[in-house]
């Protein structure tokens, strides 16, 4: 029994392709707005690839991307096929070609369903892609001097301004890495040395962080360095006073930037997904419409439309026995008893061969 059957006049499908026509030329904008929201998101993380570790966090845009560019072929050739449904002799040299189409376009819809899915469940990736890349960033911050690193104080002094950031967790991060190069230390000071000889690592640790970090909304000047003594500073306590700099962490800050695009983004791709599945349904019962009357021979009377022929279990039976009879198609059937006559052939001249030709004396 054919699943949500509709009854289609000839007026009735010739509006049915009309309105599918004028709504693939749509899909194919909604092609375009696809490609170019995964394009957007592909530039935003590449303006921030020096603070992100290597990942599949551009799995997302390259998905849009690619499902924009599908959508635009598939949906102008959908307007094409749509538009010659309303001529019943002009549907003959598509009628071959309609199912296969709609099965491709099934499996088109569902990949924007999952470009959209991806949009939600990339936060993991991208948080460790961000926690690797900005550890990095921030050691390698005192490096001016070396050739492939000399841009990242730039970069990470850029990014905590802009995004109102410090460190990667916290303004703490500042405190465990020397962030200060050994070009700008005196090395004659002992204030210099002896915080040097106290680390183990040799490193020059201070209770610091860069300028960056500075909040220019805080009544207060700046304070940079000795942030946890209170007795360095008039009037002042690290503990119950809210500090001038930055508290969240540039992890975090830059996760919730991603985060919000890629929502909203999901919520596009969500929105062209039920659409193309809207307009994938529609086509679907103009094809077994316009199937029926070629059937009927009457291209005025009414015919059928269906979306499956018959129930979702017999389709879902016959489905997995088309998938397990696909590795039998080439197997040859051995008969016993019957034997193949090019093989064994008997030759008096020749003795046992395996061919059917005449043998060529040996020149005397």
């Amino acid at each position: 029994m054919a699943v949500l059957k509709v009854k289609f006049t000839k007026t009735k499908r010739d509006k049915l392709a009309q309105i599918l026509w004028i709504l693939n030329w749509v899909s194919v904008v909604s092609g375009i707005i696809l490609f170019s929201l995964g394009l957007f998101l592909k530039i935003e993380i590449k303006k921030r690839n020096e603070v992100m570790a290597k990942g599949d966090v551009n799995s997302v845009p390259n998905v849009l991307i690619s499902v924009g560019v599908i959508a635009c072929i598939i949906n102008f050739l959908g307007g094409k096929i749509c538009y010659d449904c309303s001529d019943a002799n002009k549907f003959s040299r598509w009628k071959l070609v309609m199912l296969p189409y709609i099965m491709c376009t099934f499996c088109f819809t569902f990949c924007i369903l999952v470009g959209a899915l991806m949009c939600y469940t990339m936060r993991n990736e991208l948080e460790e892609s961000l926690y690797l890349g900005l550890r990095d960033a921030i050691k390698f911050y005192k490096d001016t001097d070396i050739p492939g690193r000399c841009f990242l104080k730039k970069t990470v002094d850029m990014l905590q301004i802009g995004f109102q950031c410090c460190g990667n967790n916290g303004f703490r991060d500042w405190f465990e890495i020397q962030w200060v190069s050994a070009r700008y230390l005196n090395m004659a000071s002992k204030e210099v040395m002896d915080r040097l000889k106290s680390n183990v690592d040799g490193k020059f640790l201070v209770d610091g962080v860069p300028f960056s970090c500075c909040n220019p909304s805080s009544p207060r000047p700046c304070i940079q360095y000795q942030l946890t003594n209170n007795s360095a500073h008039y009037n002042y306590d690290f503990l119950t006073e809210e500090l001038n700099i930055w508290v969240k962490g540039c992890r975090e800050a830059l996760l919730d930037y991603y985060t919000a695009i890629m929502r909203s983004i999901g919520v596009a791709a969500l929105l062209i997904w039920l659409f193309e599945l809207s307009v994938l349904i529609g086509v679907r019962y103009l094809q077994t419409a316009m199937k029926n009357v070629l059937l009927v021979g009457d291209l005025e009377s009414e015919s059928d439309g269906w979306l499956l022929e018959n129930s979702f279990v017999e389709t879902a039976k016959y489905s997995v026995n088309i998938i397990k009879n696909l590795g039998k198609a080439n197997q040859i059937s051995t008969v016993s008893g019957m034997n193949d006559p090019n093989l064994d052939v008997q030759n008096t001249n020749c003795g046992k061969i395996h061919v059917t030709t005449k043998c060529i004396p040996a020149a005397s």
